[in-house]
């Protein structure tokens, strides 16, 4: 008997065995229980769920409890109460995460973009030499007084100079200015006419005849002023090329020595502080490698009486390929210096007489990026006024330009008749005011703003063409000795004979004056016992 009742109870232990569960209870009712005092110990059930795996668990008949094996918890993961929940709460999540993204992107578009300060205002285009003479020599400068005067008639912090000044950038002023190297003067220019070194090629020089005073060219390339664009050079005795003036001398661009020192030009003054570049004339950039002719518009024309630009097309000297690569890389050295918070550094450029769908190409392309706006004149070019002229110009701009990108207006500039002398008197109120109110950025050109006119004079000891500094006559500031822009006894272009009348001064005391009129007239409105003050 004692015998027997060891075997149960060991049978037992073995039993109790199988529900260990490493300190952790089960349901209770899953607790053990003794043993059906009438079932046969000799015969027992077979367990439902085994530790070791051998026989596949029950799930259906078990709970899920802490510690229980992982290979048991795949199995109740499996089952649809437990998959189910959680397959919904990830898509949900999906879903709400394209919802957050739809919803971020939707607002970026609708929502109004934070203008940058070439946006903000309108620019105030100089051209230094014209504008105020602080050191009595006759020429315009940029210094002292000069600069808070740019500051008044700006009415804000940005200027567009026409050319690089030579001194310090004022704090507290954007400044823009005109990039266009070209000078027989410079350095570079006096080492490539004797062959030294590398700056042999950094000009556009060939053979050419030159005998008894004659100059026999390469071919009937043109000047925009006018006559061939090739002038021989004694010195290195070849034809170097120019598409401006001969003291203007057209640097190699496709001289990779050539771009990689102007992007060092770029990067000094960027340095400096200046905040934007305008590139002068980008599409004479390059020309052909090839020498052929250019195509007369006339072809029935002596082509020996061929000596004004307008009488050639300029197929091979403007527009050439890679001229936009260039441009695109002025736009990335723009870039590199944008990085600073709050400094993005403005790029224009300068293209005119182009046709409305090339210009938009400076622009640049969905993906490259080039100006962030070629310098509209359009409106400088009509030089009779009536609504529909005007429509005109403002909708091409406006319908040709791409998708995102900022316009910009200007009705006089250095290079075009002035306003009043195109249109009149009457149309500079009109004008003025049409431009401040076009979407875009407004530019204007000293003295516009007061209806200056083009200087009526025929010989101004310059050595450039007459027609180009009609409009550059020195700014009108008040009816004293030179018009308060000089206090030297000659000045580099003469003062023009209206500006007794046409000078800041008068045209401030006027503003003053009619403001006070108006003024009056919404006063004379109150009821006289109102008891306003």
């Amino acid at each position: 008997m004692a015998e027997d009742k060891g075997k149960r109870d060991s049978l037992q232990m073995n039993r109790k065995g199988c529900q260990i569960n490493n300190g952790f209870v089960q349901n209770e009712d899953n607790l053990e229980q003794d043993p059906d005092p009438g079932s046969s110990q000799d015969n027992p059930q077979p367990s439902t769920a085994g530790i070791d795996g051998s026989r596949e668990p029950n799930v259906q008949r078990i709970q899920p409890y802490a510690g229980m094996p992982k290979e048991v918890l795949f199995q109740f993961s499996g089952q649809a109460r437990y998959r189910l929940p959680r397959e919904i709460l990830f898509w949900l999540t999906i879903a709400s995460v394209l919802v957050l993204i739809g919803a971020t992107v939707a607002l970026t578009v609708i929502s109004p973009k934070c203008l940058d300060w070439w946006q903000e205002g309108p620019m105030y285009q100089i051209y230094p030499r014209s504008f105020r003479d602080s050191d009595k020599d006759g020429n315009g400068d940029l210094k002292g007084e000069c600069l808070e005067r740019v500051q008044e008639r700006a009415r804000m912090r940005l200027v567009y100079c026409s050319l690089i000044p030579q001194n310090q950038i004022m704090p507290g002023l954007f400044l823009v200015i005109a990039f266009c190297p070209l000078d027989d003067k410079h350095i570079w220019f006096q080492l490539s006419r004797t062959r030294v070194g590398k700056y042999t090629d950094y000009y556009i020089w060939h053979d050419c005849t030159h005998e008894d005073g004659t100059t026999i060219p390469p071919n009937n390339w043109l000047s925009v002023y006018g006559n061939s664009s090739w002038h021989f050079d004694e010195v290195r005795n070849q034809c170097y090329f120019h598409q401006f003036k001969k003291e203007q001398p057209d640097l190699n661009f496709r001289n990779p020595d050539v771009q990689e020192e102007i992007k060092e030009i770029i990067q000094f003054w960027l340095a400096k502080g200046v905040d934007g570049f305008s590139f002068d004339a980008v599409k004479f950039l390059l020309e052909a490698t090839h020498l052929r002719d250019e195509i007369q518009i006339n072809k029935t024309q002596n082509p020996d009486t061929v000596t004004h630009y307008s009488e050639l097309y300029h197929d091979f000297t403007t527009t050439q390929v890679g001229m936009h690569n260039i441009v695109q890389g002025f736009r990335q050295i723009m870039d590199q210096y944008s990085r600073e918070p709050g400094r993005y550094r403005f790029m224009g450029t300068e293209a005119y007489a182009e046709s409305i769908d090339r210009t938009m190409l400076y622009y640049g392309l969905p993906f490259i990026q080039e100006a962030d706006f070629p310098f509209n004149n359009y409106l400088t070019m009509l030089d009779t006024l009536s609504g529909n002229s005007v429509y005109e110009v403002i909708t091409s701009w406006m319908e040709n330009m791409p998708e995102g990108k900022w316009p910009n207006w200007m009705i006089g500039g250095p290079d075009s008749s002035r306003l009043t002398s195109r249109l009149g008197n009457a149309y500079v109120n009109m004008m003025n005011m049409l431009l401040f109110t076009l979407p875009g950025t407004p530019i204007t050109y000293y003295g516009e703003e007061i209806g200056m006119g083009d200087i009526l004079a025929s010989n101004l000891n310059e050595s450039y063409d007459i027609n180009t500094l009609l409009s550059k006559s020195p700014m009108q500031w008040d009816n004293s000795s030179n018009a308060g822009f000089s206090e030297a006894n000659h000045t580099w272009l003469p003062i023009s004979s209206d500006y007794h009348t046409v000078n800041v001064e008068v045209r401030s005391q006027n503003s003053v004056a009619q403001a006070r009129v108006q003024w009056c007239d919404h006063s004379s409105l109150q009821p006289q016992n109102s008891g306003l003050k």
